[in-house]
């Protein structure tokens, strides 16, 4: 469990409760941080086991909104990394919940197989047989946690399964940096375009682009669920490999990924060597608006006549605390109207893999999400974090609604190149 030290910081205040997404949800008190947060104090005293309290932490999504919130500067991301890790230790799951925990963790932080996987729901769709399927209204028949699988999985296209990033792409004129780009998991089997376009934004900027060849994941999904062991030997394979490369800036487009990344001195508290290791890598590490936003503009913008909405991906603003340099980057564009998301503390529903886990808590949060963009009328959504992007889309698609989604680096690749976004 938790340092008791940190568990006793929180003085129950409830200025979290606006800002939790299931409690605003429920309305329960053990399912708001503070409630989460008096759980965790009663099972350390041997008031309740973890089977009775298991639950309430899984509903939780980490979204780190209560962090911001917090008056008292409660550390409940390290608490309830803390309790996930002695979760995932101590506490047997139902075989349904291990065999899906299984399966998305024996995939999703390995690209190779993540792009097998891609291949297979490829066919699934051109052969017609997920149109069917759910014009025979039969995905109602499925477990909901599958169908959910189903409404959240975007459509590959056959080009990008076969994508590959440079492995190095030269600044344009003077060189003003040397950067690493993490082409993540998720973003470069299903959204290889962001990465294509943060190479040509860094080299149009000054910076030469490093891609690491057979960089895997960086352990941000495993950490953030609590399987510490795993996302250790993620974290030291990244950190080995990117130890070797002689750059200044390591650049990554993924919110989450960049959350995990800078805080990976974190994960190895208990390994002082591999922990100032970790933490010489964290210090070079930027999200890519952040990196855009110090460096002072030498391409070209042309206009684009554009009404943006931003969503705020919880793991860049409350995980890393970057809220206006995206919106800097953007505004700087001409003819780009920038609009804010109401609500944009509140999470969209994703939160790593919470969205495959707990569906319709996840639809319900990301239901208003949805409801609020689309209130803005506005032509595309912009957000920086792959996970977020699905799951707004699966919301905009269970609706009805038609908004173009955006990464904030292909809005300005746009820009810069002068084509339509």
């Amino acid at each position: 469990m938790p340092e008791r030290k940190l568990i006793d910081e929180c003085v129950h205040c409830g200025f979290c409760l606006p800002a939790c997404p299931t409690y605003q949800s429920w309305g329960q008190e053990m399912d708001s941080p503070r409630g989460r947060i008096y759980l965790m104090k009663a099972h350390d005293d041997g008031r309740m086991p973890l089977s009775e309290v298991a639950r309430h932490f899984d509903r939780c999504l980490g979204c780190l909104a209560c962090v911001t919130a917090c008056p008292s500067g409660v550390k409940y991301d390290e608490l309830i990394e803390q309790t996930r890790i002695e979760l995932e230790q101590s506490h047997r799951r139902a075989w349904t919940d291990r065999l899906l925990r299984g399966f998305i963790f024996a995939v999703f932080p390995y690209p190779a197989r993540l792009r097998a996987l891609a291949l297979v729901q490829w066919l699934y769709e051109k052969s017609g047989l997920r149109f069917l399927l759910r014009k025979l209204g039969l995905m109602r028949l499925l477990p909901d946690r599958l169908a959910n699988l189903d409404a959240l999985a975007p459509s590959p296209r056959w080009g990008a399964l076969w994508d590959r990033l440079p492995a190095f792409r030269a600044a344009a004129g003077a060189r003003r940096r040397r950067v690493a780009l993490l082409p993540g998991c998720v973003q470069a089997v299903y959204f290889p375009e962001v990465n294509q376009a943060s190479v040509r934004v860094l080299a149009a900027e000054g910076c030469d682009v490093v891609v690491p060849a057979g960089l895997g994941c960086c352990g941000a999904l495993s950490f953030h669920s609590g399987r510490q062991a795993e996302a250790e030997a993620l974290a030291r394979r990244a950190i080995e490999q990117l130890e070797r490369l002689e750059v200044d800036t390591i650049v990554v487009n993924a919110a989450g990924c960049g959350s995990t990344m800078k805080h990976y001195a974190r994960m190895f508290h208990a390994d002082p060597a591999w922990q100032a290791r970790a933490a010489a890598i964290a210090s070079k590490v930027k999200d890519v608006s952040e990196l855009c936003a110090e460096l002072e503009p030498r391409a070209p913008r042309h206009p684009l006549s554009l009404r943006v909405a931003y969503h705020d991906a919880c793991h860049l603003s409350h995980g890393q605390g970057i809220r206006k340099q995206p919106r800097a980057v953007l505004a700087a564009i001409p003819g780009i109207q920038l609009v804010d998301v109401p609500e944009p503390e509140q999470c969209c529903g994703s939160a790593g893999v919470y969205n495959l886990l707990e569906p319709a808590s996840a639809r319900a949060i990301g239901r208003r999400k949805a409801d609020n963009i689309q209130s803005l009328n506005a032509d595309v959504l912009v957000s920086a974090n792959p996970g977020c992007t699905l799951q707004i889309v699966s919301q905009f698609v269970a609706s009805g609604a038609t908004i173009r989604t955006a990464h904030p680096i292909e809005v300005v690749d746009a820009s810069i190149r002068g084509v339509d976004l």
